[in-house]
C-alpha cells in the first residue's frame, strides 16, 4: 500500500479524491490523510518535492494507523514512543515568544562568538601595527628628511617645523596612549540609586541612559559610541575625548607629512623609475658582452634605500590622511549634533516612528553645536582651549556617565525627547 502510494506522488497528476476503492477498515482513514494532503496549500507546495512528499505522508500514515485498534501493539508503541518523545523536545525547547528573528540569531550565534573573539585578539595586533607604521614615519623623517631640510631649509623655517612636528607627535602619542589604556567606563554594580531606563539582556543588569553592551568586552559600557579594534578598547564616556583627539590629530600630521614631502617625492620617485632604467640597461649589457666604456654612476644603498622609504612615507600618510580624515569628520558631525555612532541609528529609527505620528524628534542631549563641543572637551572656560585642547590633558568629561543634566554654563536647553 504504502509503495503505491509513492507511486501515486511521483506521478503528480492523477486525482484520487472522488473515489477510492479500498476495501480496509481503515480506509476512510486513509482516504482523509490522501484528501488533506492533496488539497492543503501548505501540501501542494510539498508535493512539489518528490524526495520529501512521499516520507511525509507515509509518516502520517503510519500516525494514524498507530492509534487504529487493530494496528499492531509494536506499531502502535512506536507511535507513542515518538509521541511521547516529540512534546518531550517541544517542551524543553518551545518559546512562545520565538520567531524568526530568534530563530536567525541563534543559527548565526556561533558564528558571532567566533567573531567577537577573533576582534578580541585582532585587537593587540591592530595596536602594534599603529605603533610600527608610527614608529617608521617618525625614523623616517630624522634619518632621511631632516639631513635634507638642513642643507636648503632656512632657521626660521626649521624652528617652525621642529616645533610643529613635535608637538604634534606628542599630542599623537598622548591621546592613543590615553584612549588605550582609559577605561571607557561601566556601571558600579550593586548599586539601587541609579537612574535606570532599562535592564540589559545579556548583563541582566541596570542600564543607565546612553549605556549599551558590548559582545566583544562583554560589559556594559557607558555612553558607548563603538568598540574600536585599533585602540583594543571601547570608546566610551571616559576615553571618547581621547579617540576623537587622536583621530584629529594624527590626521593633521598626515597631511603635515604628505604636504612637506610632496617635492621630496617626486623627486624620489623619479629617481626610483631612473634606478629601475640603469638596472635594466646593465643587465642587458652584461647579457649581450658589449660593455665596453665605463658603466654609468649607480646609486648607493644608502641612496636606494632612502628613495624608497620617501615614497613610502608618501603613500602611507596620505591613504591615512583620506582614510582617517573621513572617519574624524563623521565624528565631528555626530559630535556636533550632541550623539554617538549607536545613538545616530536609535534616533534616526526615532524620528521617522514620531514623523509617521506627526510629531519633530528632538534629541534630549544635543544642547547646541558650540555647547555639544564644550561639553565633549571638557571646556569650561576660554583658556581651556589651549590648555585642555591644544596641550595634553588628562582631565576628567562632564558628568559620571549615569545622569545626564546639563552644565550649568549651557546657554540653551530646549524640552525634547529623550532618546534611549
Amino acid at each position: 500500500m504504502l509503495a503505491g502510494v509513492s507511486l501515486l506522488l511521483f506521478v503528480g497528476q492523477i486525482d484520487i479524491r472522488p473515489a477510492f476503492p479500498l476495501q480496509h477498515p481503515s480506509s476512510s482513514f486513509i482516504q482523509q490523510v490522501f484528501i488533506e494532503h492533496f488539497h492543503d496549500p501548505g501540501a501542494m507546495r510539498g508535493q512539489r518535492s518528490l524526495l520529501l512528499g512521499p516520507a511525509r505522508l507515509c509518516l502520517r500514515l503510519l500516525l494514524l494507523l498507530g492509534y487504529r485498534r487493530r494496528c499492531p501493539p509494536l506499531l502502535r508503541g512506536l507511535v507513542q514512543r515518538w509521541r511521547y518523545g516529540k512534546v518531550c523536545l517541544r517542551s524543553l525547547l518551545h518559546n512562545s515568544f520565538a520567531g524568526s528573528d530568534t530563530a536567525v540569531d541563534a543559527a548565526f550565534e556561533p558564528i558571532y562568538w567566533l567573531v567577537d573573539n577573533v576582534i578580541r585578539w585582532c585587537g593587540v595586533v591592530f595596536v602594534v601595527l599603529v605603533i610600527v607604521l608610527t614608529s617608521s614615519i617618525v625614523a623616517i623623517a630624522y634619518l632621511c628628511i631632516l639631513p635634507l631640510i638642513l642643507q636648503t631649509y632656512s632657521v626660521p623655517r626649521l624652528c617652525w617645523h621642529f616645533f610643529y612636528s613635535h608637538w604634534n607627535l606628542i599630542l599623537i602619542v598622548f591621546h592613543y596612549y590615553q584612549a588605550i589604556t582609559t577605561p571607557p567606563g561601566y556601571p558600579p554594580p550593586g548599586r539601587n540609586d541609579i537612574t535606570t531606563v532599562s535592564i540589559c539582556k545579556k548583563c541582566i543588569n541596570p542600564k543607565p541612559a546612553r549605556t549599551h553592551h558590548c559582545s566583544i568586552c562583554n560589559r556594559c559600557v557607558l555612553k558607548m559610541d563603538h568598540h574600536c579594534p585599533w585602540l583594543n578598547n571601547c570608546v566610551g564616556h571616559y576615553n571618547h575625548r581621547y579617540f576623537f583627539s587622536f583621530c584629529f590629530f594624527m590626521t593633521l600630521g598626515c597631511v603635515y607629512c604628505s604636504y612637506g614631502s610632496w617635492d621630496l617625492f617626486r623627486e624620489a620617485y623619479a629617481a626610483i623609475e631612473k634606478m629601475k632604467q640603469l638596472d635594466k640597461n646593465k643587465l642587458q649589457a652584461v647579457a649581450n658582452q658589449t660593455y665596453h666604456q665605463t658603466p654609468p654612476p649607480t646609486f648607493s644603498f644608502r641612496e636606494r634605500v632612502t628613495h624608497k622609504s620617501l615614497v613610502y612615507l608618501w603613500f602611507l600618510c596620505s591613504s591615512v590622511a583620506l582614510a582617517l580624515g573621513a572617519l574624524t569628520v563623521w565624528h565631528a558631525v555626530l559630535i556636533s549634533r550632541g550623539e554617538t555612532s549607536i545613538e545616530r541609528h536609535i534616533n534616526k529609527k526615532e524620528r521617522r516612528r514620531l514623523q509617521a505620528k506627526g510629531r519633530v524628534f528632538r534629541n534630549h542631549y544635543n544642547y547646541g553645536c558650540l555647547d555639544n563641543w564644550k561639553v565633549f572637551l571638557g571646556v569650561d572656560t576660554g583658556r581651556h582651549w589651549l590648555t585642555r585642547v591644544l596641550l595634553p590633558s588628562s582631565h576628567l568629561p562632564h558628568g559620571n556617565g549615569m545622569s545626564w543634566d546639563p552644565p550649568p554654563w549651557v546657554t540653551a536647553h530646549s524640552a525634547s525627547v529623550m532618546a534611549v
